[in-house]
Protein backbone atom coordinates (compact mmCIF):
# COMPACT_ATOMS: atom_id res chain seq x y z
CA UNK A 1 0.00 0.00 0.00
CA UNK A 2 1.25 3.47 -0.87
CA UNK A 3 2.38 5.55 2.10
CA UNK A 4 -0.16 8.33 2.68
CA UNK A 5 2.65 10.91 2.76
CA UNK A 6 3.44 9.99 -0.85
CA UNK A 7 -0.21 10.51 -1.78
CA UNK A 8 -0.45 13.85 0.01
CA UNK A 9 2.81 15.09 -1.49
CA UNK A 10 1.79 14.07 -5.01
CA UNK A 11 -1.43 16.05 -4.64
CA UNK A 12 0.42 19.07 -3.20
CA UNK A 13 -1.04 19.01 0.33
CA UNK A 14 2.05 18.86 2.54
CA UNK A 15 3.75 22.13 3.42
CA UNK A 16 5.83 21.40 6.56
CA UNK A 17 6.63 18.42 8.77
CA UNK A 18 8.84 17.69 11.75
CA UNK A 19 10.89 14.47 12.21
CA UNK A 20 9.85 13.67 8.65
CA UNK A 21 11.69 10.37 8.17
CA UNK A 22 10.41 9.02 11.47
CA UNK A 23 6.86 10.11 10.63
CA UNK A 24 7.05 8.55 7.16
CA UNK A 25 8.11 5.24 8.66
CA UNK A 26 5.32 5.35 11.27
CA UNK A 27 2.60 6.14 8.72
CA UNK A 28 3.82 3.31 6.53
CA UNK A 29 3.61 0.54 9.10
CA UNK A 30 0.57 1.18 11.32
CA UNK A 31 -2.71 3.03 11.71
CA UNK A 32 -1.92 6.39 13.29
CA UNK A 33 -4.50 8.46 15.21
CA UNK A 34 -4.16 12.10 14.07
CA UNK A 35 -6.11 15.25 14.79
CA UNK A 36 -7.05 18.61 13.36
CA UNK A 37 -8.67 21.37 15.39
CA UNK A 38 -11.49 23.63 14.18
CA UNK A 39 -12.43 26.68 16.23
CA UNK A 40 -16.14 27.53 15.81
CA UNK A 41 -15.63 31.18 14.81
CA UNK A 42 -18.70 31.11 12.51
CA UNK A 43 -21.84 29.02 12.09
CA UNK A 44 -20.44 27.31 8.99
CA UNK A 45 -17.19 25.91 7.67
CA UNK A 46 -15.81 27.67 4.59
CA UNK A 47 -13.83 26.60 1.55
CA UNK A 48 -10.51 27.13 3.38
CA UNK A 49 -11.52 24.30 5.75
CA UNK A 50 -12.48 22.19 2.73
CA UNK A 51 -8.85 21.56 1.77
CA UNK A 52 -7.95 20.36 5.28
CA UNK A 53 -11.04 18.13 5.43
CA UNK A 54 -10.06 16.54 2.11
CA UNK A 55 -6.53 15.83 3.37
CA UNK A 56 -8.01 14.21 6.48
CA UNK A 57 -10.35 12.13 4.31
CA UNK A 58 -7.42 10.88 2.22
CA UNK A 59 -5.65 9.88 5.43
CA UNK A 60 -8.65 7.96 6.75
CA UNK A 61 -9.03 6.15 3.42
CA UNK A 62 -5.37 5.09 3.83
CA UNK A 63 -6.16 3.51 7.22
CA UNK A 64 -5.37 6.28 9.69
CA UNK A 65 -7.81 7.45 12.35
CA UNK A 66 -9.02 11.07 12.24
CA UNK A 67 -9.85 12.93 15.42
CA UNK A 68 -11.92 16.04 14.73
CA UNK A 69 -11.36 18.47 17.58
CA UNK A 70 -14.00 21.18 17.89
CA UNK A 71 -12.78 24.22 19.78
CA UNK A 72 -15.58 24.86 22.22
CA UNK A 73 -12.86 25.81 24.72
CA UNK A 74 -10.22 27.50 22.56
CA UNK A 75 -13.03 29.39 20.83
CA UNK A 76 -13.51 31.25 24.13
CA UNK A 77 -10.03 32.76 23.66
CA UNK A 78 -9.55 33.14 19.90
CA UNK A 79 -6.56 32.22 17.77
CA UNK A 80 -4.27 35.21 17.05
CA UNK A 81 -2.66 33.47 14.03
CA UNK A 82 -2.70 35.68 10.95
CA UNK A 83 -4.64 38.42 12.73
CA UNK A 84 -3.84 42.12 12.96
CA UNK A 85 -6.54 42.65 15.58
CA UNK A 86 -8.13 40.69 18.41
CA UNK A 87 -11.02 38.42 17.49
CA UNK A 88 -14.45 39.39 18.73
CA UNK A 89 -15.26 37.41 21.86
CA UNK A 90 -18.23 35.09 21.38
CA UNK A 91 -20.79 34.08 23.98
CA UNK A 92 -20.87 30.43 25.16
CA UNK A 93 -24.30 30.07 23.50
CA UNK A 94 -22.97 31.18 20.09
CA UNK A 95 -19.98 28.86 20.40
CA UNK A 96 -22.19 25.86 21.24
CA UNK A 97 -24.45 26.64 18.26
CA UNK A 98 -21.48 26.90 15.89
CA UNK A 99 -20.04 23.60 17.17
CA UNK A 100 -23.33 21.84 16.36
CA UNK A 101 -23.34 23.31 12.84
CA UNK A 102 -19.77 22.10 12.26
CA UNK A 103 -20.69 18.58 13.35
CA UNK A 104 -23.43 18.34 10.73
CA UNK A 105 -21.20 19.54 7.88
CA UNK A 106 -18.26 17.30 8.74
CA UNK A 107 -20.33 14.14 8.56
CA UNK A 108 -19.93 14.23 4.75
CA UNK A 109 -16.15 13.89 4.93
CA UNK A 110 -15.50 11.08 7.40
CA UNK A 111 -16.74 7.64 8.30
CA UNK A 112 -17.63 7.25 11.96
CA UNK A 113 -17.80 3.45 11.69
CA UNK A 114 -15.22 0.70 11.22
CA UNK A 115 -11.73 0.00 12.55
CA UNK A 116 -10.41 3.51 12.00
CA UNK A 117 -13.70 5.29 12.69
CA UNK A 118 -13.39 9.03 13.07
CA UNK A 119 -13.78 10.53 16.53
CA UNK A 120 -15.32 13.94 17.17
CA UNK A 121 -14.50 15.66 20.46
CA UNK A 122 -14.87 19.13 21.93
CA UNK A 123 -11.98 20.65 23.92
CA UNK A 124 -14.50 22.45 26.13
CA UNK A 125 -14.64 19.08 27.89
CA UNK A 126 -11.19 19.54 29.44
CA UNK A 127 -10.37 23.23 29.00
CA UNK A 128 -13.34 24.91 30.65
CA UNK A 129 -12.84 23.14 33.97
CA UNK A 130 -9.08 23.64 34.20
CA UNK A 131 -7.50 24.84 37.42
CA UNK A 132 -5.29 27.69 36.22
CA UNK A 133 -2.48 27.11 38.73
CA UNK A 134 -2.34 23.40 37.91
CA UNK A 135 -2.33 24.24 34.19
CA UNK A 136 0.57 26.69 34.58
CA UNK A 137 2.58 24.15 36.54
CA UNK A 138 1.93 21.26 34.14
CA UNK A 139 2.08 23.09 30.82
CA UNK A 140 3.34 26.67 31.28
CA UNK A 141 6.62 25.54 32.82
CA UNK A 142 7.62 23.98 29.49
CA UNK A 143 7.21 27.15 27.40
CA UNK A 144 9.81 29.85 26.87
CA UNK A 145 8.25 33.31 26.54
CA UNK A 146 11.21 34.49 24.46
CA UNK A 147 10.71 31.63 22.01
CA UNK A 148 6.94 32.13 21.87
CA UNK A 149 7.37 35.78 20.90
CA UNK A 150 9.33 34.76 17.81
CA UNK A 151 6.48 32.51 16.60
CA UNK A 152 4.88 33.51 13.31
CA UNK A 153 1.38 33.29 14.78
CA UNK A 154 2.14 36.21 17.13
CA UNK A 155 4.15 38.47 14.83
CA UNK A 156 1.24 40.23 13.11
CA UNK A 157 -0.38 40.89 16.48
CA UNK A 158 2.68 42.43 18.11
CA UNK A 159 2.37 45.73 16.25
CA UNK A 160 -1.07 46.55 17.66
CA UNK A 161 -0.56 44.76 20.94
CA UNK A 162 -0.95 41.09 21.79
CA UNK A 163 -3.43 40.57 24.64
CA UNK A 164 -2.57 38.18 27.45
CA UNK A 165 -5.79 36.34 26.61
CA UNK A 166 -4.47 35.51 23.13
CA UNK A 167 -1.00 34.75 24.46
CA UNK A 168 -2.48 31.72 26.23
CA UNK A 169 -3.80 30.24 22.98
CA UNK A 170 -0.61 28.40 22.04
CA UNK A 171 -0.47 26.72 25.46
CA UNK A 172 -4.11 25.66 25.20
CA UNK A 173 -3.64 24.16 21.73
CA UNK A 174 -0.52 22.33 22.86
CA UNK A 175 -2.44 20.98 25.85
CA UNK A 176 -5.15 19.69 23.49
CA UNK A 177 -2.53 17.55 21.73
CA UNK A 178 -1.30 16.23 25.09
CA UNK A 179 -4.83 15.30 26.18
CA UNK A 180 -5.57 13.54 22.88
CA UNK A 181 -2.27 11.67 23.13
CA UNK A 182 -3.21 10.43 26.59
CA UNK A 183 -6.83 9.57 25.73
CA UNK A 184 -6.54 8.19 22.19
CA UNK A 185 -2.84 7.62 21.51
CA UNK A 186 -2.85 10.55 19.06
CA UNK A 187 0.64 10.95 17.58
CA UNK A 188 0.15 13.53 14.86
CA UNK A 189 -1.43 16.97 14.67
CA UNK A 190 -2.27 18.43 11.26
CA UNK A 191 -3.67 21.76 10.11
CA UNK A 192 -3.27 24.72 7.81
CA UNK A 193 0.23 26.10 7.42
CA UNK A 194 -0.70 29.22 9.39
CA UNK A 195 -0.93 26.90 12.43
CA UNK A 196 2.68 25.68 12.24
CA UNK A 197 3.91 27.33 15.46
CA UNK A 198 0.94 26.11 17.49
CA UNK A 199 1.13 22.57 16.14
CA UNK A 200 4.88 22.36 16.71
CA UNK A 201 4.38 23.48 20.32
CA UNK A 202 2.04 20.55 20.98
CA UNK A 203 4.40 17.95 19.53
CA UNK A 204 7.25 19.42 21.58
CA UNK A 205 5.14 19.35 24.78
CA UNK A 206 4.40 15.62 24.38
CA UNK A 207 8.06 14.81 23.80
CA UNK A 208 9.04 16.81 26.89
CA UNK A 209 6.36 15.53 29.27
CA UNK A 210 5.77 11.98 28.05
CA UNK A 211 9.13 11.17 26.49
CA UNK A 212 7.23 9.84 23.45
CA UNK A 213 7.39 10.61 19.73
CA UNK A 214 4.83 13.12 18.46
CA UNK A 215 4.65 14.81 15.09
CA UNK A 216 3.45 17.93 13.29
CA UNK A 217 2.33 18.27 9.68
CA UNK A 218 0.78 21.27 7.97
CA UNK A 219 -1.11 21.51 4.71
CA UNK A 220 -0.86 24.16 2.02
CA UNK A 221 -3.38 26.97 2.23
CA UNK A 222 -5.92 27.18 -0.57
CA UNK A 223 -4.42 30.01 -2.62
CA UNK A 224 -4.93 31.27 -6.15
CA UNK A 225 -2.04 31.25 -8.62
CA UNK A 226 -1.55 34.92 -7.68
CA UNK A 227 -0.98 34.03 -4.02
CA UNK A 228 -4.27 35.28 -2.57
CA UNK A 229 -6.64 33.17 -0.48
CA UNK A 230 -9.20 31.38 -2.60
CA UNK A 231 -12.86 31.50 -1.68
CA UNK A 232 -13.49 35.22 -1.47
CA UNK A 233 -16.60 36.31 -3.36
CA UNK A 234 -18.46 39.59 -3.78
CA UNK A 235 -20.76 38.41 -0.98
CA UNK A 236 -17.91 37.38 1.31
CA UNK A 237 -16.59 33.90 2.11
CA UNK A 238 -17.51 30.78 0.13
CA UNK A 239 -19.38 28.78 2.78
CA UNK A 240 -20.10 25.04 2.93
CA UNK A 241 -23.57 25.75 4.35
CA UNK A 242 -26.05 25.83 1.45
CA UNK A 243 -28.15 28.48 3.20
CA UNK A 244 -25.15 30.84 3.23
CA UNK A 245 -23.76 29.92 -0.20
CA UNK A 246 -26.37 28.14 -2.37
CA UNK A 247 -25.11 25.04 -4.24
CA UNK A 248 -25.53 26.79 -7.60
CA UNK A 249 -23.31 29.70 -6.51
CA UNK A 250 -20.84 27.22 -5.02
CA UNK A 251 -20.76 25.32 -8.33
CA UNK A 252 -20.37 28.50 -10.36
CA UNK A 253 -17.45 29.68 -8.25
CA UNK A 254 -15.39 26.63 -9.22
CA UNK A 255 -16.74 26.58 -12.78
CA UNK A 256 -15.19 30.03 -13.20
CA UNK A 257 -11.81 29.63 -11.46
CA UNK A 258 -8.78 30.92 -13.33
CA UNK A 259 -7.19 28.51 -15.81
CA UNK A 260 -3.98 28.47 -13.77
CA UNK A 261 -5.88 27.22 -10.67
CA UNK A 262 -7.80 24.31 -12.18
CA UNK A 263 -5.16 21.61 -11.75
CA UNK A 264 -4.42 22.42 -8.11
CA UNK A 265 -8.12 22.59 -7.26
CA UNK A 266 -8.68 19.17 -8.83
CA UNK A 267 -5.78 17.74 -6.82
CA UNK A 268 -6.82 19.35 -3.53
CA UNK A 269 -10.60 19.27 -3.65
CA UNK A 270 -11.56 16.08 -5.51
CA UNK A 271 -10.75 12.39 -5.25
CA UNK A 272 -10.07 12.06 -8.99
CA UNK A 273 -6.91 10.01 -9.75
CA UNK A 274 -3.86 12.05 -10.70
CA UNK A 275 -3.62 10.54 -14.18
CA UNK A 276 -7.22 11.57 -14.88
CA UNK A 277 -6.49 15.09 -13.62
CA UNK A 278 -3.44 15.26 -15.90
CA UNK A 279 -5.57 14.27 -18.88
CA UNK A 280 -8.29 16.79 -18.02
CA UNK A 281 -5.81 19.66 -17.69
CA UNK A 282 -3.59 18.79 -20.66
CA UNK A 283 -5.41 21.25 -22.89
CA UNK A 284 -5.52 25.00 -22.45
CA UNK A 285 -7.88 27.81 -23.39
CA UNK A 286 -11.48 26.91 -24.25
CA UNK A 287 -10.67 23.19 -24.07
CA UNK A 288 -10.07 23.59 -20.34
CA UNK A 289 -13.77 24.29 -19.80
CA UNK A 290 -14.50 20.56 -19.56
CA UNK A 291 -12.02 20.32 -16.68
CA UNK A 292 -13.64 23.32 -14.95
CA UNK A 293 -17.08 21.78 -15.26
CA UNK A 294 -15.79 18.49 -13.85
CA UNK A 295 -14.12 20.35 -10.97
CA UNK A 296 -17.30 22.28 -10.16
CA UNK A 297 -19.39 19.11 -10.27
CA UNK A 298 -17.05 17.03 -8.11
CA UNK A 299 -16.60 19.62 -5.35
CA UNK A 300 -20.34 20.37 -5.23
CA UNK A 301 -21.10 16.64 -5.00
CA UNK A 302 -18.69 16.21 -2.06
CA UNK A 303 -20.04 19.20 -0.14
CA UNK A 304 -23.75 19.14 -1.03
CA UNK A 305 -24.46 15.67 -2.39
CA UNK A 306 -25.02 14.23 -5.86
CA UNK A 307 -28.58 15.55 -6.29
CA UNK A 308 -27.53 19.16 -5.65
CA UNK A 309 -24.49 18.77 -7.92
CA UNK A 310 -26.69 17.41 -10.74
CA UNK A 311 -29.12 20.30 -10.29
CA UNK A 312 -26.37 22.95 -10.24
CA UNK A 313 -24.75 21.53 -13.37
CA UNK A 314 -28.09 21.43 -15.16
CA UNK A 315 -28.85 25.05 -14.23
CA UNK A 316 -25.41 26.18 -15.36
CA UNK A 317 -25.71 24.41 -18.71
CA UNK A 318 -29.10 25.98 -19.26
CA UNK A 319 -27.72 29.43 -18.51
CA UNK A 320 -24.82 29.05 -20.92
CA UNK A 321 -26.64 27.18 -23.66
CA UNK A 322 -25.04 23.87 -22.81
CA UNK A 323 -28.26 21.91 -23.18
CA UNK A 324 -31.23 21.25 -20.93
CA UNK A 325 -31.68 22.07 -17.30
CA UNK A 326 -33.44 24.68 -15.23
CA UNK A 327 -32.26 28.13 -14.27
CA UNK A 328 -32.51 29.24 -10.65
CA UNK A 329 -35.88 30.97 -10.23
CA UNK A 330 -36.62 33.93 -7.99
CA UNK A 331 -39.90 35.67 -7.29
CA UNK A 332 -40.39 39.42 -7.01
CA UNK A 333 -43.43 41.50 -6.24
CA UNK A 334 -45.37 42.40 -9.40
CA UNK A 335 -45.15 46.06 -8.45
CA UNK A 336 -41.37 46.04 -9.04
CA UNK A 337 -41.07 47.00 -12.70
CA UNK A 338 -37.93 49.14 -13.03
CA UNK A 339 -34.81 47.12 -13.84
CA UNK A 340 -32.84 49.16 -11.29
CA UNK A 341 -35.30 48.15 -8.57
CA UNK A 342 -35.30 44.53 -9.76
CA UNK A 343 -31.53 44.27 -9.39
CA UNK A 344 -31.75 45.49 -5.80
CA UNK A 345 -34.77 43.31 -4.95
CA UNK A 346 -33.01 40.22 -6.32
CA UNK A 347 -29.85 41.15 -4.40
CA UNK A 348 -27.87 41.32 -7.62
CA UNK A 349 -26.82 44.87 -6.71
CA UNK A 350 -26.36 46.24 -3.18
CA UNK A 351 -27.87 49.64 -4.06
CA UNK A 352 -29.67 51.53 -6.80
CA UNK A 353 -26.48 53.44 -7.53
CA UNK A 354 -24.60 50.21 -8.18
CA UNK A 355 -27.54 48.93 -10.27
CA UNK A 356 -27.34 52.03 -12.46
CA UNK A 357 -23.59 51.55 -12.90
CA UNK A 358 -24.15 47.94 -13.99
CA UNK A 359 -26.67 49.07 -16.62
CA UNK A 360 -24.45 51.91 -17.85
CA UNK A 361 -21.58 49.47 -18.17
CA UNK A 362 -23.63 47.18 -20.41
CA UNK A 363 -23.67 44.34 -17.93
CA UNK A 364 -27.42 43.71 -17.72
CA UNK A 365 -29.67 41.88 -20.20
CA UNK A 366 -33.36 40.95 -20.08
CA UNK A 367 -33.76 37.74 -22.07
CA UNK A 368 -31.60 38.50 -25.14
CA UNK A 369 -31.82 42.29 -25.06
CA UNK A 370 -29.21 44.49 -23.42
CA UNK A 371 -30.65 47.03 -21.00
CA UNK A 372 -29.25 50.40 -22.06
CA UNK A 373 -31.55 52.87 -20.27
CA UNK A 374 -31.20 53.24 -16.48
CA UNK A 375 -34.95 54.01 -16.38
CA UNK A 376 -35.90 50.83 -18.29
CA UNK A 377 -38.86 48.76 -17.13
CA UNK A 378 -39.94 45.19 -17.78
CA UNK A 379 -43.12 44.91 -19.85
CA UNK A 380 -46.45 43.53 -18.70
CA UNK A 381 -45.94 40.58 -21.05
CA UNK A 382 -42.54 39.81 -19.52
CA UNK A 383 -43.99 39.99 -16.01
CA UNK A 384 -46.83 37.67 -16.98
CA UNK A 385 -44.66 35.05 -18.70
CA UNK A 386 -41.49 35.39 -16.64
CA UNK A 387 -38.13 36.37 -18.03
CA UNK A 388 -34.40 35.70 -17.63
CA UNK A 389 -32.25 38.44 -16.15
CA UNK A 390 -28.55 38.22 -16.97
CA UNK A 391 -25.88 40.01 -14.91
CA UNK A 392 -22.60 39.83 -16.75
CA UNK A 393 -21.47 36.42 -17.99
CA UNK A 394 -21.86 34.49 -14.76
CA UNK A 395 -25.21 35.29 -13.15
CA UNK A 396 -28.46 34.20 -14.84
CA UNK A 397 -31.81 34.15 -13.01
CA UNK A 398 -35.35 33.35 -14.15
CA UNK A 399 -37.63 35.99 -12.65
CA UNK A 400 -41.29 35.37 -11.91
CA UNK A 401 -43.68 38.11 -10.79
CA UNK A 402 -45.46 37.29 -7.54
CA UNK A 403 -49.04 38.54 -7.62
Amino acid sequence: MENIMDTLRARGFIKQTVYEDELYELLGKESVPFYVGFDPTADSLHVGHFLVLMAMSHMQKAGHRPIVLLGGGTGMVGDPSGRTDMRKMMTPEVIRHNVEMFKKQMSRFFSFEGENAAIMVDNAEWLLGLNYIDFLREVGAHFSVNRMLTAECFKTRMEKGLSFLEFNYMLMQAYDFLVLFRKYGCRLECGGDDQWSNILAGADLIRRKEGEAAFAMTFSLLLTSEGTKMGKTAKGALWLDKDKTPPYEFYQYFRNVADADVENCLKYLTFLPLDEIAALTAEQGAALNAAKERLAYEVTKIVHGEAEADKARSEARAAFGGGGGELPTKQVDASVVKVVDLLVALKLAPSKGEARRLIEGGGIRIDDAKVEDIGAEVTAEQRAAGFVLHKGKKVHVRVVADD
